[in-house]
C-alpha cells in the first residue's frame, strides 16, 4: 500500500504485547510503534525490544512505523540504529523544526521518514522539511500545536486553520503524504467523525488514531464509498480525451486523473 492510500494510521505502544497482538486483528492500514509519549523513560530500552521483535513478526500487509524519541533524548540515536534493517516501513520523528532532523533520521535509519510537525517553528519550515532528504509525508500534531499557539484545550479547531493547511499545502508542494492530527475524546464517535471529515474536506489523505475503537470511523469518512468508486470506473471508461460532456457534466483529463486516483485508493484498501 502507498503511504497516501493510508486512511487510519494507529498509535500504540512499542511496550504493550497485547496492544500489539490486538492491531494484528484491526482493519487498520498503518500501526505505529510508539517509543515516544506512550512510553515512560525507564520503558524506553524495553519498548525497543518490543517494537523490533514485532517488526519481525509482521503485521499482515498493514504499513508499519515506528515513532521514536526526539532529538536530544538519550535513547534518540540508539532507536535509529536499531531500527536499521528491521521491516519497519517507516520512521515517525516527533517535533520536527528543519529538514536535518529528518535528514540524520534517514541517513542513520535507513527509512523513510514521517515528519511531526508540533510547533509554529515547525509549521513555518514544514515546506523545507517536506522536500527534504528521506521525508516521504508529514503529520500535524495537533495537540502540541495547540499547546504552542496558546489556544485553549477545549476550544475547537478554527485557530488551527491555517497552520493545518499551511502543512497540506507543503506536503503536497514536495510530493508526499500529509496525515491529519489524533482526536482525543475516546467517547465521542460523532465529534470523531466530524473531525475526520473536516480534515478529508481540507485534504489530508488519513488521520492519526489512538485508540482501535477510532480505526472505523477513520477508515468510512477518508476512504472511498462504493457510489463514488463505480462513478469514477463509469468516467474512465467513457473519456475519449480532451473536454466531453459526461453525464450532464463536462470532464477533461483532469477528471480522468483524479477519478483513476480515486480508483487506485479503493483497490488499495480492498473497495
Amino acid at each position: 500500500m502507498l503511504l497516501r492510500h493510508a486512511r487510519s494510521l494507529l498509535f500504540l505502544p512499542a511496550s504493550n504485547p497485547r496492544a500489539i497482538a490486538k492491531a494484528r486483528t484491526l482493519p487498520c492500514d498503518m500501526v505505529i510503534l510508539d517509543l515516544e509519549d506512550a512510553v515512560p523513560d525507564d520503558r524506553k530500552g524495553e519498548a525497543l525490544d518490543g517494537a523490533i521483535a514485532a517488526l519481525g513478526e509482521g503485521f499482515d500487509g498493514r504499513l508499519s512505523a515506528v515513532r521514536i524519541n526526539v532529538e536530544g533524548m538519550p535513547s534518540h540515536g540508539r532507536e535509529m540504529v536499531a531500527l536499521k534493517g528491521t521491516a519497519a516501513d517507516y520512521v515517525v520523528l516527533p517535533k520536527v523544526e528543519h529538514p536535518k532532523q529528518v535528514k540524520d533520521v534517514f541517513s542513520v535509519s535507513q527509512k523513510p521518514v514521517i515528519a511531526m510537525i508540533e510547533s509554529a517553528r515547525g509549521v513555518l519550515a514544514a515546506t523545507a522539511i517536506a522536500g527534504g532528504e528521506g521525508c516521504a509525508g508529514l503529520f500535524i500534531g495537533t495537540n502540541d500545536l495547540r499547546k504552542d499557539l496558546g489556544i485553549p484545550p477545549m476550544a475547537g479547531r478554527a485557530g488551527l486553520s491555517l497552520a493545518m493547511q499551511t502543512v497540506l499545502l507543503a506536503a503536497r508542494a514536495a510530493g508526499v503524504a500529509a496525515f491529519d492530527g489524533v482526536f482525543n475524546r475516546l467517547e465521542d464517535e460523532a465529534g470523531l467523525e466530524a473531525e475526520c471529515a473536516e480534515g478529508h474536506a481540507l485534504g489530508f489523505d488519513g488521520k492519526t488514531l489512538i485508540h482501535p475503537s477510532q480505526v472505523p470511523v477513520a477508515n468510512q469518512v477518508f476512504g472511498p464509498d462504493a457510489q463514488a468508486v463505480a462513478d469514477a470506473r463509469r468516467l474512465v471508461e467513457a473519456a475519449t480525451g480532451g473536454a466531453e460532456r459526461f453525464e450532464g457534466r463536462m470532464i477533461e483529463t483532469m477528471h480522468v486523473e483524479e477519478a483513476r486516483a480515486l480508483i487506485a485508493r479503493a483497490e488499495a484498501v480492498g473497495l
